[in-house]
């Protein structure tokens, strides 16, 4: 399967040819679902904490007594209906973290790439770089391809230093080694823009991981 390589100026310079095996991956929502919930959880802190009336400072003496004044039963000043009292059933420190297979994640890859080819949201560009590292170089190359107003995700085959700090102030625009591709951040963004170099590597990569499931 041939898909056209442009250059950064948008003109169509080669072809590539694209794994059917990749490229014609279908996903049902549910399981693209779960693999978005795992990249979700996995980012979380889990640092929210809060203290109980154990962990609150202040005194432990009974503040009035239990009968006879006509008011509800309290121990002490921490009781979590009083102003400066522990919270009741409030966050703590915890992992979010849970383990997904990863020929679940692989797959859900494939399909979310499937679905940026079928919608016309997946663009392969020549291999390129600047002489120096100017974010107006990048936002013409954004405007060839009318990008400028669009969440774009710029997938690089290694670190090239001068195409990062090009784009790397332009707000709308997230960059990824092609090591680092995943499906939450395939998703999230409205156009793809991966190096040919780069596609080059994903498709070896999880090629290599079909062998080595059917070894």
């Amino acid at each position: 399967m041939e898909f056209n390589v442009v250059n950064n100026k948008n003109e169509v310079v080669g072809k590539i040819n694209l794994k059917e095996d990749i490229f014609k991956t279908e996903v049902n929502q549910g399981t693209v679902w779960e693999v978005i919930k795992w990249h979700l959880a996995s980012k979380r802190a889990g640092t929210a904490s809060t203290k109980t009336r154990a962990e609150v400072a202040g005194s432990n003496r009974k503040i009035y007594s239990q009968k006879g004044t006509g008011r509800a039963r309290h121990g002490d000043i921490k009781a979590n209906i009083f102003v400066g009292g522990g919270i009741a059933h409030g966050p703590h420190p915890r992992d979010y973290y849970f383990a997904l297979p990863k020929k679940v994640r692989r797959k859900v890859l494939k399909g979310v790439l499937t679905y940026k080819l079928n919608n016309n949201e997946l663009i392969v560009v020549d291999d390129f770089n600047f002489e120096a590292p100017k974010t107006k170089n990048a936002i013409e190359v954004l405007k060839s391809f009318g990008l400028e107003n669009s969440k774009v995700l710029l997938v690089l085959p290694g670190k090239l230093e001068n195409v990062i700090k090009s784009f790397r102030n332009i707000p709308k625009v997230k960059i990824l080694l092609a090591e680092g591709i995943n499906s939450y951040d395939v998703l999230n963004n409205d156009k793809v823009i991966i190096f040919k170099s780069a596609l080059e590597k994903i498709q070896e990569r999880l090629a290599q991981w079909k062998q080595s499931m059917t070894s």
